[in-house]
């Protein structure tokens, strides 16, 4: 049996106190204690001071520097002030000790005074002609994400020591390093002569590397690092600690009593789900540890006895619906009439979508009609619709507020999924205004209006996972 990587989300962290009781040390004697890495995540909400709030879009350090305010109190110098501030305050809320809070405060302000330098002096170097701000802020947005970690890092690092665990901090987020390794050789750097079967990695969720893994994963860059750090150690197993079980449905859509843990299920699946933006995990990071036959386990965090959700290569036993979920998306469609065996129109359409950076869920096409269903804001696809326009003037482009119910399993073969989900639908008083269903037989699309989301995911779940009563296998 060799190690595990663990990988702990940031709300999560907010609790290391209660995951180092249980699912840290949990009792565990002296030979059951090691054999795990643990990936960190920030504590809650520094990383959205350090570069903008994920949900509202409120700027932090990197939005205001890059927009270039430099206000009084507002400006990114105050906004780096109050990381500090806040890294500060999880200290105090997280270690007991006063000799490990002054050393955490140390850090922050080594930290906080090498960003801030850094920050006045690319501003100075590119206030001459040869250089551009635009050009850096890139390595800029890295930086700045790669502190929220390290200072997490780094404070659970002493609260474990602390507890008499022979806890290691494992920093690669290239700290005034010469830096020009890829990931690869990032992680294998930093973690040589470290033996893990004798003590315990703590290792930072952003990597410094050349790849630039914000360039194509902005902040889902940890579990990027999570997957490629198992992959290249050769774990038993890749396990993530979320603050919920990967269940059948939502419970508070469907009922807690009728919801119910998966157990187990497949790759598959689980980029099924990353597509419905209700990610088990990053699928590139999900692409890694599948190649490296290394398969993934998802657990409650604050349930370690529950051994979770297994995610590997398996096929199912036995046909079945897995997972009912759904997103509110937009329907954008192109109308043309001169479409008609004519090739082009889709390669153009995505040009320009993939060149507004518009996330495309899924599509459906007829002899002269292109509809698209994407998650992007409005004002994107006005822009959207301009371009496409512009290149077809005389086609008809719109723009509709719908929403996506799927059902997802491993193998939904002889289920009629498709002809009973439109029937739960139209039972429960509602209209599925297109459906669709492709040849692997791993998920069902319905497309509803915007506000039937939730009843035609209570009603098809009710209807495919419920009156089925699928005995679900415990992960093994």
């Amino acid at each position: 049996m060799t190690h595990t990587v663990e990988k702990i989300g940031g709300t999560s962290m907010d609790r290391i106190h209660d995951l180092r009781d249980t699912l840290i040390l949990g009792g565990r004697n002296a030979d059951e204690l090691y054999g795990r890495v643990f990936v960190v995540s920030a504590f809650g909400g520094i990383t959205n001071l350090l570069l903008e709030h994920k949900k509202t879009g409120e700027p932090g350090v990197y939005a205001a520097y890059a927009m270039g305010d430099d206000a009084e109190g507002e400006g990114w110098e105050a906004r780096l002030t109050r990381v500090a501030e806040a890294m500060r305050e999880a200290n105090a809320r997280v270690l007991d000790d006063d000799a490990d809070r002054a050393e955490a405060d140390t850090f922050v302000k080594d930290r906080i005074q090498g960003a801030r330098t850094s920050l006045l002096n690319l501003r100075r170097l590119c206030s001459h002609g040869h250089f551009r701000l635009s050009e850096n802020l890139a390595h800029t947005r890295e930086l700045l994400a790669g502190m929220g970690e390290a200072h997490s890092a780094y404070v659970t690092t002493l609260l474990l020591k602390r507890s008499g665990v022979k806890a290691r901090f494992v920093d690669l987020s290239g700290w005034r390093d010469e830096g020009g390794l890829d990931l690869g050789g990032r992680i294998e750097a930093a973690l040589e002569g470290i033996d893990p079967m004798v003590e315990m990695p703590i290792v930072t969720g952003y990597a410094q590397c050349l790849e630039g893994l914000m360039g194509e994963f902005d902040r889902g860059y940890s579990e990027v690092t999570f997957s490629r750090l198992a992959a290249l150690t050769g774990a038993r197993e890749a396990i993530i600690h979320k603050e919920f079980h990967l269940s059948s449905a939502d419970p508070n859509l469907v009922g807690h009593g009728a919801a119910h843990k998966l157990g187990r299920t497949n790759y598959d699946v689980a980029d099924q789900l990353s597509n419905l933006g209700m990610e088990a995990i990053h699928p590139k990071a999900a692409k890694t540890l599948r190649q490296a036959e290394v398969p993934l386990r998802v657990t409650n965090a604050f349930e370690p006895d529950d051994p979770g959700t297994l995610i590997d290569d398996r096929p199912a036993e036995s046909a079945a619906v897995e997972i009912v979920t759904g997103l509110k998306l937009f329907a954008l469609e192109l109308f043309e009439q001169d479409m008609v065996g004519v090739k082009g129109y889709d390669a153009a359409i995505l040009d320009i979508l993939a060149r507004h950076n518009v996330r495309i869920v899924s599509k459906v096409s007829n002899a002269n009609t292109i509809t698209h269903y994407v998650d992007a804001s409005m004002k994107v696809l006005r822009r959207v619709e301009n371009d496409l326009s512009r290149l077809y003037p005389s086609s008809e482009i719109s723009t509709r507020a719908i929403s996506m119910a799927s059902v997802i399993g491993r193998d939904l073969s002889g289920l009629s999924v498709l002809t009973r989900g439109l029937q739960a639908i139209a039972g429960a008083g509602l209209e599925a205004i297109g459906a669709s269903q492709g040849p692997r037989n791993v998920d069902v699309q319905f497309i509803m209006e915007r506000d039937d989301l939730e009843p035609a995911i209570a009603a098809l779940h009710k209807a495919l996972v419920e009156a089925s009563a699928q005995p679900m296998a415990r992960a093994a």
